[in-house]
């Protein structure tokens, strides 16, 4: 058997950067191992939901007041015990919980890091075999080392991550994440159970022929939105269109494909919802965060989603990211 000894592994790639990096602790290198140990586990229940009753909705509805689905818990479960094991985490936020998390323990509360995560973003897609995914954001604490995390680790504005990234579980499973160093994209090889270096050194193009938006809401979005897609259906000099409509209603899936190919990937408020319905802490953050360290840009339709601190754990926000360009012509 001839083995590729030029395919690095996840945890060899963030060794070889800890060697460039004389001061770091490796604690941000254990973290990113946990979670990609958890999405793992995720991936195998993932691949064999159809075959066992892990499907379909638990009855419950969580914060946001969405049907929580079966495989949400597993995934949430999963990511907080994970993380709480491997020590190099302080405490977690996530979207299926309606407080934060401490993991007030001895080695937790002197980490220095928190994380947020939408666990499993768009599962309503799995009975339907559509591309779901994990987001997670990573904060440096500013509340005092050696004791439990707060909620002011957890309201920091995104320009303030160490680190973010996804899973997406689809036709093969990457775990892309982003440092202010750049962006890398790994996939998991089966045959030997690692996520492995894929997708090196990821930019966004700054011109894409991708628009991505729910066209049923079009009359309830604002003017400004209508007239936006509008131009990208027709050849317009402000537009650079006509573009092709791609839209899963899986953010994942939908913002990977468009930061690859190029794209702008859209969701406005309405007349119903103003402020939109995506998480600015667990969904807009980290995606800003990756996209603008790939060369792309984010914003709510008035200023850079980065730059806005958040008020609450679940504050919700208009959300349109995508190519440089794009981007631009839009705003």
């Amino acid at each position: 058997m001839i083995i590729n000894r030029d395919i690095l592994t996840l945890e060899e790639f963030r060794k070889q950067e800890l060697r460039s990096l004389p001061n770091a602790t490796g604690e941000l290198s254990n973290l990113l191992r946990d979670i990609a140990l958890a999405a793992k586990r995720v991936n195998v229940e993932v691949n064999k939901a159809g075959l066992v009753d892990i499907l379909g909705e638990t009855g419950s509805v969580n914060i946001q007041g969405e049907s929580v689905q079966r495989l949400d818990e597993f995934a949430n479960a999963e990511f907080m015990a994970v993380l709480q094991r491997g020590v190099s985490c302080a405490g977690i936020a996530s979207e299926e919980l309606d407080d934060l998390v401490a993991f007030n323990e001895e080695l937790c509360n002197q980490s220095k890091y928190v994380v947020v995560i939408d666990p499993l973003d768009g599962s309503s897609n799995i009975d339907v075999n559509i591309s779901i995914g994990t987001i997670f954001g990573v904060y440096r604490r500013i509340s005092e080392k050696g004791s439990p995390c707060t909620v002011k680790d957890f309201l920091q504005k995104g320009e303030l991550q160490v680190a973010a990234g996804y899973i997406i579980y689809g036709s093969s499973t990457m775990l892309v994440y982003a440092t202010r160093r750049g962006v890398n994209g790994f996939t998991l090889d089966p045959s030997i159970g690692e996520f492995t270096l894929s997708h090196p050194d990821i930019h966004c193009p700054e011109q894409g022929k991708i628009y991505s938006v729910n066209h049923g809401n079009f009359f309830a979005y604002n003017e400004k939105v209508q007239k936006y897609i509008d131009a990208c259906q027709r050849k317009t000099k402000e537009s650079g269109g006509p573009y092709s409509q791609r839209y899963t209603g899986s953010m994942v899936a939908d913002l990977h494909r468009n930061m690859l190919k190029g794209g702008i990937f859209m969701y406005p408020g309405t007349k119903a919802n103003p402020e939109g319905k995506l998480r600015l802490v667990y969904e807009c953050n980290p995606f800003a965060f990756i996209l603008e360290v790939a060369g792309g840009a984010a914003t709510n339709g008035q200023q850079k989603i980065l730059q806005i601190t958040p008020l609450s754990l679940h504050q919700r926000i208009p959300f349109f990211a995508g190519s440089k360009k794009m981007m631009e012509s839009f705003t």
